[in-house]
């Protein structure tokens, strides 16, 4: 498997991530900053958007794969 291969399968992963949270009213938002700072793990935090509230993952922790276990389960 090439890197570019890697690459379409991680982003075809975080975009299941995405839609699985929206089924369920979530918003799936993954960080934007470096990863492995003290509060940043370089993942994906689930939010509510009505209240703006985290529901899981406030220090950017879930991998795309926990996104979609906690949305469907």
């Amino acid at each position: 498997m090439s890197a570019f291969d890697y690459s379409q399968t991680e982003n075809a992963l975080e975009q299941r991530a995405r839609r699985a949270a929206r089924r369920v009213g979530l918003v799936a938002r993954k960080s934007r900053w470096r990863a492995n700072s003290i509060d940043n793990h370089g993942g994906f935090m689930l939010v509510d958007p009505m209240n703006n509230w985290v529901v899981s993952g406030s220090r950017f922790e879930l991998s795309a794969q926990e996104v979609i276990d906690y949305c469907t389960t």
